[in-house]
């Protein structure tokens, strides 16, 4: 069933939620509004929704080392009050996130940081590459795609940049049914505090310098079981 523009904005209206997850979640319950709501609540994304706007000043900045020393990560994850900030709840949280940052390398906090000229020239690469698609097709003597397929095709291989590259959007390292922002949200609905990452760095050592390509997600999956 296709999702409108109206019942995403009524489903925001009702909830608060973002206009990500309540299109996720009308998709899942077939547009169903009450169930959407629903749906919300159970993970926690309504509840996340209505703190969003609220000060989150306190919090932790962690670190995460791994390999002996191959890779550092230092991450400013903030809450609403220095009560919260010190439980096990967010500081484990906290280093879930710096994990995550350790294994995934995530280029951007959030896509609306990534550089519009980097998003032009992805374009321009995809494209590229569905014309020599539509070249090859030609060749063997298959229909081309309109340019309504292959612009939706660029814009969803956008989307998978955007996946890949911000670290809101990454599927979470232990879990890949959730995202970052997932469990962000699911750990708020829990503690009842906003939370917000804030900023990262990550130093990788020998960076940019000749080396050997390491899986440093399985690395680092295999230091926490």
């Amino acid at each position: 069933m296709a999702i409108t523009a109206a019942q995403v904005k009524e489903l925001r209206e009702l909830t608060g939620a973002g206009m990500m997850d309540c299109k996720k979640v009308l998709t899942e319950t077939d547009g169903d509004i009450q169930k959407a709501v629903d749906l919300l609540r159970e993970k926690g994304l309504a509840a996340a929704a209505k703190k969003a706007g609220r000060v989150a000043a306190e919090g932790v900045v962690t670190s995460y080392i791994h390999g002996g020393g191959r890779i550092g990560v230092l991450v400013e994850v903030n809450c609403e009050t220095d009560f919260v900030a010190k439980t096990d709840a967010f500081q484990a949280l906290a280093k879930d996130i710096a994990m995550q940052i350790a294994a995934v390398n995530p280029l951007y906090l959030k896509r609306e940081d990534v550089p519009e000229s980097v998003i032009a020239h992805e374009k321009e690469v995809l494209l590229q590459q569905a014309k020599q698609e539509a070249e090859e097709d030609a060749k063997a003597g298959r229909k081309p795609k309109p340019d309504a397929v292959i612009e939706k095709m660029v814009n969803g291989r956008i989307e998978k940049y955007y996946k890949e590259n911000c670290l809101l959007e990454q599927v979470f390292i232990k879990d890949s049914n959730m995202t970052v922002t997932d469990v962000i949200n699911e750990n708020i609905a829990k503690i009842g505090e906003n939370i917000n990452v804030r900023r990262y760095v990550r130093y990788q050592l020998g960076e940019g310098l000749e080396k050997r390509n390491d899986d440093f997600v399985a690395e680092v999956m295999a230091s926490i079981k």
